[in-house]
């Protein structure tokens, strides 16, 4: 059961200011996260998401279970993200 991997404009905007490497290895997890997310996603307190550690970055994602689509909402570093 594999999920698809969709990025909000937000996180989009995000993505596009890094450098490419960086940006790389950032798009590329949560599509290895896909094969298996709730092996690697821990739930996010007081929301219905869920979070991702990638590094020193952090990803804020909606899981839509009927669609099977895992959903980037919000990338961030991590002292950063948790202020929102």
């Amino acid at each position: 059961m594999s999920f698809a991997v969709s990025f909000s404009p937000q996180a989009q905007k995000f993505l596009d200011r890094l450098q490419k490497d960086v940006a790389l290895r950032i798009t590329g997890k949560p599509r290895q996260v896909a094969e298996a997310p709730f092996r690697f996603l821990e739930h996010y307190e007081g929301t219905d998401d869920y979070k991702l550690r990638i590094g020193d970055y952090r990803a804020l994602i909606d899981v839509d279970l009927p669609a099977q689509v895992l959903k980037v909402r919000v990338l961030d570093k991590r002292g950063r993200i948790y202020k929102r």
